[in-house]
């Protein structure tokens, strides 16, 4: 039992709870539990090693004797292995037996460097879909599963090279190339992360998503394929920070999919950039969120809708007369958030005094000046030499590190992450670290933390609740929101639990929450305050922006 989002057990009954034979982390349970002798401690990861030149199925998989195929490796693998393969080729002709089904928790590594164009992965198998029948597949992945560092390619008449089903996954530094239908499928409830990689050269789709997925599809290159992306059925996953250049078409959207379309640069397109068709209606921006994306150089058209629908889009660069369809266009209403500031050390300085008593300068008539001032006087948070606040300045993720170290007690539940962009002398190393190691803060696939990258309201919150440890609600809590199709599906489970417990505040309104733009040091502070007064370390504020 691990891995679980609040705890993975979480005994509230009245009886003890008798534990015998189980796979459990005593730092992972709540309430009372009876451990009996044979409890078996979690296992520590292993890694299996695969070298299609040079191993053996007979062999023990370690370093110097390595297994031959990768087949052998998953058989062998349990949640937590990392299965480390070797540059070379793994095919049917090497021993290969497909499709590929990699175990929960378990990692096929290659090599991340190259994206895996020296990991040839080539083959294809039949799986039985529960909603889609009989498919030729080539990897089939199972919950919490990774393949990084991998080249995959599905020869096959309607072949797809990775295929996620009603499952959590992440494909990440990939090569998804000359799949005869296309590099990665989602469908069901699939929340795969798919970050990094290129899809090249496929015949259909480079992605294809369809059922109720969600997930992430982030910083991938789609080159001279299909459909870059096609978005089917009920679909509604965020696309962003992708660059969708000499595909046949760059996305397409149909049925009633809703994707959230951020940071994506769509050119030179043979067909159109994007093709919006039924009952599809994307999240393009709005006026706190800008769509930042850019269309142009596509063949035919950069945005064609179709649908049922006026396609809105905030913030983007489009050129009106390359499009065709109902578009209303609307221009970046936001301001570019400058460098965050960084607060100071030492204790708070007094702030000149301003009408009506506030503890700073800026924040006299402010709509969060009662939390900022609350925490204030709690020693959470402090101004700046010249008396301000600056509430509207948006917060860094180091910062925010900084905030959780002053507010909650950080105590370690797992080793800390060696991040590779938080050198020794960095100001917020110490926070960072115990962020991390006290499970509020967890760093990128890449090793990164990215601290001077501003925190967006979604990390905000998945923070506070992960770190916490906090529970309840019900995914009902989440229709309160009108934007509630924005919310990453790696922070849905959180922003139920923060709707139960009145953590969030939205400002101007209370039924937009906006979680994907960057967090203001007033709303962060407001987040905060509600959480202490969650767990009865604060007194209730009556503010109508609490939702």
């Amino acid at each position: 039992i691990r891995n679980n989002g609040g705890f993975d057990i979480n005994n509230a009954g009245t009886v003890s709870l008798t534990c015998f034979g189980n796979i459990i982390s005593p730092t992972r349970v709540k309430g009372t539990l009876q451990v009996v002798t044979q409890t078996v401690p979690m296992a520590a990861s292993a890694t299996l090693f695969v070298n299609s030149a040079t191993g053996n199925d007979s062999a023990s998989g370690g370093q110097s004797d390595p297994l031959k195929t990768i087949a052998k490796a998953l058989s062998r693998a349990q949640s937590g292995t990392v299965i480390q393969v070797a540059p070379g080729n793994y095919n049917a002709a090497s021993g290969e037996v497909f499709p590929l089904i990699v175990p929960s928790g378990v990692t096929i590594l290659g090599n991340e460097a190259t994206k895996g164009k020296d990991v040839v992965i080539v083959g294809s198998g039949t799986f039985t879909s529960p909603s889609a029948a009989a498919q030729n597949i080539t990897i089939l992945m199972q919950n919490n599963s990774t393949v990084k560092g991998v080249s995959v390619s599905n020869e096959q008449t309607r072949g797809t090279g990775i295929w996620a089903e009603s499952v959590y996954c992440t494909v990440a530094s990939c090569t998804l190339t000359k799949s005869k239908r296309e590099g990665l499928f989602a469908t069901g409830t699939a929340i795969p992360a798919v970050l990094n990689n290129d899809f090249i050269q496929n015949v259909g789709n480079g992605i294809a998503l369809a059922g109720n997925a969600k997930g992430e599809i982030r910083g991938n290159k789609f080159q001279n394929t299909g459909y870059a992306i096609a978005v089917q059925a009920a679909a509604a996953p965020l696309i962003i920070e992708n660059e969708i250049l000499e595909n046949r078409s760059g996305l397409v959207l149909s049925g009633q999919s809703k994707p959230v379309l951020r940071k994506n640069q769509v050119k030179k397109n043979l067909q159109d950039g994007l093709t919006v068709i039924a009952d599809s209606a994307p999240d393009m921006g709005n006026p706190q969120d800008n769509g930042n994306n850019v269309f142009v150089d596509n063949g035919k058209y950069d945005v064609q809708n179709a649908s049922k629908f006026t396609l809105i889009s905030v913030g983007n660069q489009i050129n009106p007369t390359r499009t065709l369809g109902s578009i209303e266009f609307t221009a970046n209403q936001s301001p570019t958030p400058g460098p965050s500031p960084t607060p100071t050390p030492g204790p708070s300085p007094t702030p000149t005094p301003v009408p009506g008593g506030a503890k700073f300068n800026d924040i006299g008539s402010h709509w969060a000046r009662t939390f900022i001032e609350r925490l204030a006087d709690m020693g959470i948070i402090s101004g700046f030499p010249d008396g301000s606040f600056k509430p509207d300045a948006t917060l860094t993720r180091a910062q925010h590190a900084a905030m959780l170290m002053k507010a909650f007690e950080l105590t370690p539940i797992r080793e800390a992450t060696g991040f590779s962009d938080v050198p020794t002398d960095f100001w917020g190393k110490e926070a960072i670290e115990k962020a991390n190691r006290a499970g509020f803060l967890s760093g990128y696939p890449d090793k990164t933390f990215r601290p001077n990258q501003n925190l967006t309201r979604s990390q905000g919150i998945v923070s506070l609740v992960n770190g916490l440890k906090l529970t309840g609600g019900t995914p009902a809590n989440l229709s309160v929101y009108t934007d509630r199709v924005q919310i990453p599906s790696f922070a849905t489970n959180a922003m139920i639990t923060a709707t139960e417990l009145n953590m969030v505040v939205n400002y101007p309104k209370k039924e937009v929450f906006n979680p994907l733009k960057d967090v203001t040091r007033a709303e962060i502070a407001a987040i905060f305050y509600q959480t202490l007064v969650a767990l009865n370390r604060a007194q209730a504020i009556d503010s109508p922006y609490i939702v």
